[in-house]
Parts: structure tokens; sequence; C-alpha cells
């Protein structure tokens, strides 16, 4: 789903029974190949485990807004948040590039519309 409408599209997901043998530096990548699929430009990337083989908090500032991922690999659980503006931006294929890296077996999304005020 595209933006070009001057939206802003917010997906939510809960990620279930993912592989939980992701470290830092492969959800660091995870992000920018989501970013790329999604159309969107990374200004930075930040992750931090929660000690050795712990979950996993990163974030990726994009110049058309965020992505970021939190994992549990105990739960085999990841909470995701995509969030994208901008003509060519592409939340909904973003979002599918990290399933598919995660390994999810189970996905629910919430999408909302953002619109700035006038």
């Amino acid at each position: 789903m595209s933006t070009s409408d001057g939206r802003g599209m917010h997906l939510i997901a809960d990620l279930r029974a993912c592989r939980g043998s992701l470290g830092v530096k492969d959800v660091e990548d995870l992000l920018r190949k989501a970013a790329r699929e999604g159309r969107a430009k990374v200004l930075s990337v930040h992750a931090h485990e929660f000690g050795a083989g712990g979950g996993i908090a990163a974030v990726a500032i994009l110049a058309e807004s965020h992505i970021s991922v939190h994992t549990w690999p105990e739960y085999r659980y990841a909470a995701i948040d995509v969030f994208m503006c901008g003509p060519e931006a592409a939340p909904e294929l973003a979002l599918q590039a990290i399933v598919e890296g995660m390994g999810a077996l189970e996905v629910s999304v919430q999408r909302i519309a953002r619109q700035a005020m006038p």
C-alpha cells in the first residue's frame, strides 16, 4: 500500500513462531533490507541485545519515518512497528521482508492510517 495520498501508514505487527537464532547484526541487516524493500532511505540503525542470546531491541530511523523490532527469542516472538510516509513508501513490503527474515509462522497486523493536521 502506497502512502501517495499524503497519509502515513503505521503497521503494528505481532510475529509468532519466529526463528530464534537472529543476532544483533542479523536484525540490523534485516532492518536495512526491510527499508530497501519498502523503498525507504535509512538514516541510521541502532540495536541492543539484552545479554547473550537474549532479546534484541532495534530501530531504523528512515527519511520516511521508522521501523522498529523487539524480539523475545525464548518465546519465539517479535513485536514490529513500521511507520512510513511519502509517495514511494511501501510499508507492507517492508513488513513482509521482516516476516520472511524472521521466519514467522503466525502474523497479526494492525494498520493505522496517519494524517497530518492541516
